[in-house]
């Protein structure tokens, strides 16, 4: 009997995670994910394991939303405890790794005085063989350098922390992604397999091209106890939305936070891909609303909320390629984006500043990013100008104003924006709040409170305005969306200083003769 063709609900979603947390950057990369588990999971686990009364009321204080506690129930404390021991147990090689990180940034503190660093090599803590190189800069400061496609191959990289729970998007906030661990849950389907594995493809396809339930259970290794669940995420029907493609000149649709659609009838390009798929919800643009195939997805930089894997995982198979900036190759906070992207699965194109990427009809120059790093010596971020159907579009992400002469140099080599999209976070974060676990020397807090993950403010976004010479300017919303919060954490008032500075800069905008609004919201444009 020929089995029931089938398609993936529209609402389905991923989360990937590596050791029960959700999965980013900073996790899964071998040496930032070393460090990471070492220095602030594990810790914070343990924590909680102490006293998780204390946990439970900070994550009821909205004051401390955002916050590193552990919102699990008391109830499940054995089950963190028994994950504390796991880790413990089947990633001693990764808690070793962290550890002989802080043993060789002292060693080159100590002993990398200005002179040949070739002694040195033989102190090196042996988890480091083969993985660093001992240099110094031109201002005589030693560094340690990380060959980071060898890292991916030592045991700092362990692929079997990566699992994946599939489930119906439930329609309310899920927990902190930087701070909760996703235990099992009787509504989750949970697949011990890496996020590269050939049956997500075939599962995301699903949404698209009709399958069966046996073919995605042999594709997924689903055991026979969890069919039922992955029966749950399936339908007769495709989902998809009728107004996908268009026929004829451009379009963009705002997705929410910094994710852009823009459209010709030839390509598609996607910015920063985040998106919802509560198909319960009004006024936005999902998943289904995605066009059948996209040309290019241009990544801006590595925070977690602009390189989302719970958005990139269910497009592989349906993007041309990825566009990410190159990284400084080494650099200890800024590891490389290509290399992340490569290793799941994805196609990945990398880029340095004016660099071009052609597409159908159009192209992509990737162009400097300035700031917003709390002051890192962060390389792996860039802005994009698009050019598609007739218009230039510059996709500006957090890059911040705080010199504006660099956005006349992109002017005088590219011409003229028609259209500016810009983020204008300027209260961000302070530098310990993502990057703590990364830091080899303490900073004070004084200091980490003075260095923020900060975009533009009003004036400084009335500067690049004012050098692109753009005649309409859009603002992200900038986790002000209620369906995001699990990632961003954001929580604003009418009388929030970044509110207030978008205010600014709209009136700016509005005496200068520029078009200027707020995002919020799915929004289109058409010409």
């Amino acid at each position: 009997m020929t089995e029931q063709s089938r398609f993936l609900r529209p609402n389905v979603i991923i989360e990937p995670l590596v050791d029960r947390f959700y999965a980013w950057h900073h996790t899964v990369a071998p040496v930032q994910g070393s460090l990471n588990l070492s220095v602030l999971q594990l810790p914070m686990l343990e924590s909680y394991l102490q006293s998780p009364q204390v946990h439970a009321a900070a994550c009821s204080n909205p004051d401390l939303r955002g916050g590193y506690f552990v919102n699990v129930p008391e109830s499940r404390a054995g089950e963190v405890r028994d994950l504390v021991a796991a880790i413990k147990r089947d990633r001693a090689p990764m808690l070793r790794f962290a550890e002989a990180i802080g043993e060789a940034e002292t060693l080159v503190r100590q002993e990398a005085t200005g002179f040949d660093l070739t002694p040195l090599y033989p102190k090196l803590p042996s988890e480091l063989n083969g993985v660093v190189e001992l240099a110094y800069d031109c201002g005589n400061q030693p560094t340690l350098r990380f060959i980071e496609p060898v890292a991916y191959r030592s045991a700092a990289y362990q692929e079997e922390r990566q699992s994946v729970q599939l489930s119906i998007e439930p329609g309310v906030e899920r927990p902190f992604i930087l701070s909760t661990p996703r235990l099992p849950s009787p509504d989750v389907l949970e697949l011990d397999i890496p996020f590269r594995h050939d049956g997500l493809r075939e599962l995301f396809a699903a949404r698209l091209n009709p399958t069966t339930l046996g073919r995605l259970r042999e594709a997924l290794e689903v055991p026979d106890a969890q069919v039922p669940m992955l029966e749950r995420l399936l339908t007769d029907a495709p989902g998809q939305s009728p107004d996908r493609h268009i026929e004829s000149g451009g379009r963009i649709r705002y997705f929410g936070h910094a994710c852009l659609v823009i459209q010709s009838p030839e390509a598609t390009v996607v910015t920063d891909p985040f998106i919802n798929a509560d198909t319960n919800s009004t006024g936005r643009f999902l998943l289904n609303d995605l066009p059948d195939r996209i040309d290019l997805v241009v990544i801006t930089h590595g925070h977690q909320d602009h390189i989302v894997l719970e958005t990139l995982l269910q497009l592989r198979g349906r993007v041309g390629a990825v566009v990410v900036p190159r990284s400084s190759r080494g650099n200890l906070c800024d590891p490389s984006l290509g290399l992340y992207l490569k290793h799941l699965g994805l196609p990945v194109h990398e880029v340095d500043d004016f660099d071009e990427v052609q597409f159908p009809g159009g192209k992509v120059t990737a162009t400097p990013f300035l700031g917003e790093h709390a002051d890192l010596d962060i390389r792996g971020k860039s802005t994009y100008w698009v050019e598609i159907a007739g218009k230039k579009i510059f996709i500006g992400a957090d890059s911040s104003g705080i010199d504006p002469t660099l956005y006349r140099y992109m002017r005088n080599d590219l011409g003229q924006v028609d259209m500016a999209f810009l983020g204008m976070e300027c209260d961000g974060a302070p530098l310990t709040w993502l990057y703590q676990a990364l830091l080899t020397r303490p900073v004070t807090k004084k200091m980490s409170d003075s260095r923020k993950l900060s975009g533009s403010n009003a004036a400084q976004a009335g500067a690049i305005v004012t050098e692109l010479g753009a005649p309409e300017a859009y603002i992200y919303a900038m986790g002000e969306e209620d369906w995001l919060g699990h990632v961003m954490a954001t929580s604003y008032t009418p009388d929030s200083f970044q509110l207030k500075q978008i205010e600014l800069f709209l009136a700016w905008c509005a005496d200068n003769g520029v078009k200027a609004e707020h995002l919020l919201g799915q929004r289109e444009w058409r010409w």
